[in-house]
């Protein structure tokens, strides 16, 4: 793998025409799919709905994301409605998210949002268009990544160093068990997964993690059982092989 683009690659008179097709050709030529490990992935005609790439091994999809600043907590995207139907499908594209840099034109980052990780409570709905637009009362959507644990923000670069492909497949391989999960009992899941990350160390309490228990009442405000309902996921987790329980109110999560 090697991080550059090719100039040569595109003649567009636009930057960023140019720039979407040489991120495009360099995730053609250099990305792999990290659900199997197939060495490559491949594009989907232009102008597909949800979708810019698959891979021919295992038939994951993958949307493919890119700008030149770091993201932010939101990633726009495409039609709400659509984004919110799509979440139930079995071909819900994976989200890629790539950085790069203009004037070295190369690839700074690119990390992968698994398609398990999506939730309806991650999908937000952004302002319809104004009724002069074009496409007047259209609702956009936000990705909201602030909502998304770091687990489920796997690099393949990070800051312009690749990682190794196996620790990448693993890491993949880590929250596959989310898949098996409904939407409705995900959400509690992963906000509660942020938590437990936030907190910063491998080794945690179960008291720190109810200090998130305001917090996590703001997100469900019709559930008046926090504490409880966070001793149930962090028993999943445990059961799923996410974090152990080492005694006396403590956890550790497992690398």
């Amino acid at each position: 793998m090697k991080l550059g683009f090719e100039e040569t690659q595109a003649a567009y008179t636009s930057g960023s025409q140019n720039a979407r097709v040489w991120t495009e050709t360099w995730v053609k030529t250099w990305a792999y799919c990290p659900h199997c490990g197939n060495q490559n992935i491949s594009q989907f005609p232009n102008n597909s709905p949800l979708a810019d790439f698959f891979c021919a091994s295992c038939r994951e999809e993958f949307e493919l994301k890119s700008q030149k600043g770091k993201f932010g907590p939101a990633v726009a995207d495409g039609a709400y409605k659509t984004k919110c139907e799509r979440l139930t499908e079995s071909n819900n594209p994976n989200l890629l998210l790539m950085n790069y840099d203009l004037k070295s034109l190369e690839v700074i980052n690119l990390f992968i949002v698994p398609k398990h990780f999506f939730v309806r409570e991650i999908i937000e709905a952004r302002k319809p268009l104004a009724p002069t637009a074009k496409r007047a009362g259209w609702i956009g959507s936000n990705i909201l990544l602030g909502r998304i644990p770091e687990s489920g923000k796997i690099h393949i670069v990070q800051n312009r160093s690749i990682r190794p492909k196996d620790l990448v497949l693993e890491e993949w391989q880590k929250t596959l068990f989310l898949r098996q999960e409904s939407l409705e009992t995900k959400g509690w899941l992963l906000d509660v997964m942020n938590c437990v990350e936030s907190i910063g160390k491998p080794e945690f309490t179960l008291d720190e993690v109810y200090a998130f228990d305001q917090h996590l009442g703001t997100l469900y405000p019709d559930n008046q059982n926090v504490r409880p309902k966070i001793r149930q996921q962090l028993q999943y987790l445990r059961d799923r092989g996410f974090l152990e329980f080492v005694g006396r109110g403590s956890y550790r999560l497992i690398k």
